[in-house]
């Protein structure tokens, strides 16, 4: 049996605190069994993440901080379920819904921005049709968004359309 180190790892505190009768299997992490489901590789990004994540770029670009904690949090939930790769994305998408200024959430964005993308690339994963990654050379940070036209999140309307696609 393969467990992740976070699902090792409580097995064996289970195991040391005498919760050991249920068997690995009984052990969670997270509020759910470990049984984790990971993309396959070549698959599409999970639209559980990418959904939310779009609300959240939205308001952002639109200087609006509706949608980001709700969305956040939904980002986490969703994160929680795809095992130990997506840890980043659960511990950043809470730190976002955290904030409770327009400057702290875009801060915040763009770490949640970086560790999906970091998540999506070496899984190998591709974007929903019609979602693509563009860069941001002044925040030096990706971001995913719908649609052709640049839609800057980190900079909203003061700068509306610096960035680039990939």
């Amino acid at each position: 049996m393969r467990l992740g180190a976070c699902g090792l790892g409580l097995a064996l505190l289970a195991l040391g605190c005498g919760a050991g009768s249920g068997g690995i299997g009984a052990v969670s992490c997270g509020g759910s069994t470990h049984a984790a489901a990971t993309p396959a590789p070549g698959s599409e990004m999970p639209r559980s993440i990418v959904d939310p994540y779009l609300k959240i770029q939205l308001a952002l670009a639109d200087d609006s901080m509706d949608e980001v904690k709700a969305n956040a949090g939904n980002i986490a939930t969703a994160a929680s379920g795809l095992g130990a790769p997506a840890m980043k994305i659960d511990t950043t998408a809470l730190q976002l819904a955290s904030a409770t200024e327009l400057d702290d959430a875009r801060v915040k964005f763009g770490a949640l921005s970086e560790a999906i993308d970091t998540y999506a690339t070496g899984l190998k994963l591709t974007m929903p049709e019609g979602v693509r990654v563009a860069f941001c050379p002044m925040a030096q940070k990706p971001w995913m968004q719908q649609g052709s036209a640049i839609n800057n999140p980190y900079y909203g309307k003061s700068m509306q359309t610096c960035g680039s696609f990939r």
